[in-house]
């Protein structure tokens, strides 16, 4: 009876291997490619300014803002004890307006200017409850100086200006470049503003 050593037994198999790793190395490359390594691809697709992610206001569910990639987008602070509170009113109607355009208005509450002390809670219970605020709102967080979250250090950055109050108002275009800044004198239903909103929106 023949017996093989194990060397021999190895050397057998080195076609099988061989023959294995050619039918791999012809497959597509998105064949070899696994998963995980598409997310970064979909990420470019977003504007640089809209790649973070943000507690929501309500449940401080982590949520991306790219998700509003290709949208025209207005982004507040806010406070809940401020004298232009009441410009929430306005910034719900002009998102529920122009909604079904591609506007959407994102609302970030802050304790910058000693006006917004609540926990996320009760600021989310207070938006709705007193001026029925649907828009997209997040945690609480700084919006200026070294503290401020990353996307208001982008938009003072492109802007060239940082909140100098509560209501500061930053316009995002669909291509993810920052339109215009606006102090918080600026109503939302101001006519020189809204133009503008309806510019970057195109035609109805």
């Amino acid at each position: 009876m023949r017996t093989h050593s194990p060397l021999s037994t190895l050397l057998g198999l080195v076609p099988a291997i061989s023959l294995l790793a050619s039918l791999f190395t012809a497959l597509p490359a998105s064949a070899q490619t696994p998963p995980a390594a598409i997310a970064p691809v979909e990420a470019a697709g977003c504007p640089a300014i809209l790649q973070h992610t943000f507690p929501r206001l309500q449940d401080e569910k982590p949520q991306t803002l790219c998700q509003y990639s290709g949208k025209v987008v207005l982004v507040v602070n806010t406070a809940s004890f401020c004298g232009f509170t009441p410009q929430y009113k306005g910034l719900e109607a002009l998102d529920m307006k122009y909604r079904s355009r591609g506007l959407v208005v994102l609302g970030f509450p802050s304790n910058d200017f000693a006006q917004e002390s609540g926990s996320n809670k009760e600021i989310a219970d207070f938006c709705e409850s007193t001026f029925g605020v649907k828009f997209p709102m997040f945690a609480k967080s700084s919006v200026r100086g070294t503290e401020a979250n990353p996307l208001f250090k982008q938009l003072a950055q492109a802007s060239g200006t940082t909140p100098k109050w509560n209501f500061y108002k930053y316009l995002i275009g669909r291509d993810g470049k920052v339109v215009q800044a606006w102090s918080s004198m600026t109503a939302p239903d101001e006519n020189g503003f809204v133009n503008v909103i309806e510019k970057q929106l195109g035609p109805n």
